[in-house]
């Protein structure tokens, strides 16, 4: 069994840890406590730990090796538990990073800093989730006084499994779904690939089947045969320096920005060991390529027609404006979220949302989109606050504050009362967090299982209707649902219904559902919003 872990050695193990993860990733997605459509967990930490083994795999020096990995799982971080995931392997590396090599000791102490490093990363950590499985089995591990990295790991996951069944015990919410906690398992899987690969086992490679967002189908009629090239190419590369091409060691990444300056603008070009990922918007690639080729080949090549790309105009607008003293970014998913989002001044809006949660690297290209000196964040969702406030801390060509918005409701409320008339950031941070006080957001989707939450019992394919974790009303009618869970509404409270149609909602039944509420509710003004979005029938808002 291996007694000294170097930097080959290290990526492999992370790497299987992926593939056993990838394997897994469906059970742990179906461990989601609340019975809608968001069990994510799973694909978010492989989504999140795949990105870390892009990184180069022939790194002897463990702390070398240990850093790239680090670096691309904190880019690629998505949801609460890849978040959370990828700052453990952040304190792993900072207590690798001086090493060439590690015994199990120093691969102890550094799973330690890895648990100091995840819990810090959480406001208010919550015990019975992740975080005290990755705590519990590392505290016992360290103190068994493992002779190598093999029997280290095999406490590890000893005590794992131990906690993880005393998570329901810990957390509620866990214990009336019946299941345990799924980041918790998600971390079992992985280390569970590591010892398999210790013992010599092959996984099929985490490469080959990566879950993915939903992207939308290029519409090719956006470019005819007499359409002027009027906003470039969005080009991305993943160069691979070549020794006999350049210094690899000293190569200077600016030699790169400069040029790339030269010819094209939203310029991103970050060096990782013998690997340069370059972003830039131009009108003429093949310079790109010509020019990068001096110092290495290519991995990856895209080019695309910005007239092509989904939401290319705010994409565009944002690319060549001057320099903005302040902006907005917005999560949101269904294009008609996504127009009022724009509308209400959002500068940039990032795909995603429910079940399809943006990484920490999606933020990072919004940040260098919009060009501001301050850049305020609604992510909208409290999957992804996590995310954004990751890349804010990893980006330094802004002052980046994030907006702890937790659903489409708050980011409307927070647009609709957006003013930089005061020229003060914290001022405007203040009033924009205050705007989200009062706001109620109901949301009815179709019940992905069989599940009681908070004493209600919900049948799978029944409609729910809920405000955050709480279940308002069920049945099997939507209509029926909607209805009674907007009865909940307080008509003193509030002056304003927003209804949010979904994408498979019929306009006729919207209207249907706008008029009853207007019958009910004389005093307050309710207006229409077609949404398209896929995860939520009706978005409810009252302000």
């Amino acid at each position: 069994m291996t007694t000294i872990l170097d930097g080959k050695t290290y990526y492999d193990l992370v790497a299987a840890g992926a593939a056993n993860l990838k394997v897994n990733a469906q059970e742990v997605n179906d461990l989601n406590v609340f019975p809608i459509p968001d069990g994510d967990t799973g694909d978010n930490m492989l989504l999140t730990i795949s990105g870390g083994v892009k990184a180069d795999n022939t790194e002897e020096n463990l702390g070398k090796a240990a850093d790239k990995i680090s670096r691309n799982m904190l880019l690629s971080a998505r949801g609460n538990s890849g978040v959370i995931l990828s700052q453990f392997f952040a304190g792993i590396s900072s207590s690798l990073s001086p090493l060439e090599s590690a015994d199990a000791k120093a691969f102890g102490d550094a799973f330690e800093k890895g648990v100091e490093r995840a819990y810090q990363a959480v406001l208010t950590p919550t015990e019975g989730t992740i975080l005290t499985v990755m705590k519990d089995a590392t505290n016992f591990a360290r103190g068994r006084g493992a002779q190598n990295i093999g029997e280290f790991l095999e406490y590890f996951r000893e005590e794992a499994k131990r906690s993880l069944q005393r998570t329901p015990s810990l957390l509620a919410c866990l214990k009336e779904a019946g299941v345990v906690d799924s980041g918790g398992a998600g971390l079992i899987y992985i280390i569970e690939g590591m010892l398999r690969c210790l013992n010599g086992e092959k996984i099929e490679q985490v490469s080959s089947a990566l879950p993915s967002a939903p992207s939308s189908a290029i519409d090719v009629d956006m470019f005819t045969e007499d359409s002027e090239m009027e906003f470039g190419y969005c080009t991305e590369v993943l160069l691979r320096l070549q020794n006999k091409k350049c210094d690899i060691a000293n190569f200077d990444v600016n030699t790169v920005t400069d040029y790339l300056q030269s010819i094209g603008n939203s310029v991103v070009a970050v060096k990782s060991g013998s690997i340069v990922k370059i972003h830039v918007h131009t009108f003429e690639p093949y310079k790109v390529l010509q020019f990068l080729q001096r110092f290495g080949e290519y991995l990856t090549v895209k080019v695309e027609n910005m007239s092509l790309q989904h939401n290319e105009t705010q994409d565009v607008k944002a690319a060549i404006k001057q320099r903005a003293k302040y902006a907005m970014v917005a999560v949101a998913s269904g294009d008609g979220i996504i127009e009022t989002f724009r509308e209400l001044g959002a500068d940039y809006v990032v795909g995603g949302g429910q079940s399809m949660n943006p990484s920490s690297e999606d933020f990072i290209k919004a940040f260098d989109e919009v060009n501001a000196d301050v850049v305020y964040v609604l992510p909208n969702n409290s999957n992804v606050i996590l995310a954004a406030k990751q890349a804010a801390e990893m980006y330094d060509k802004s002052t980046v504050m994030v907006i702890e918005s937790k659903t489409i409701g708050d980011g409307y409320a927070v647009l609709s009362m957006l003013d930089y008339d005061s020229d003060d950031p914290e001022v405007i941070y203040e009033e924009l967090c205050d705007a989200m006080n009062d706001v109620k957001t109901i949301e009815i989707s179709k019940a992905s299982r069989d599940a009681t939450v908070n004493g209600v019992a919900v049948k799978e394919g029944e409609y729910i209707g809920f405000e955050g974790k709480n279940i308002l009303f069920s049945s099997s009618s939507r209509a029926e649902t909607a209805r009674g869970a907007c009865e909940t509404i307080d008509k003193d409270a509030y002056s304003i219904i927003i209804v949010i149609r979904g994408a498979a909602i019929p306009k006729s039944e919207s209207e249907d559902l706008a008029a009853y509420l207007r019958a009910d509710n004389p005093l307050i003004e309710v207006y229409e919003i077609d949404g398209k979005q896929d995860v939520f029938d009706y978005i409810i808002i009252a302000e």
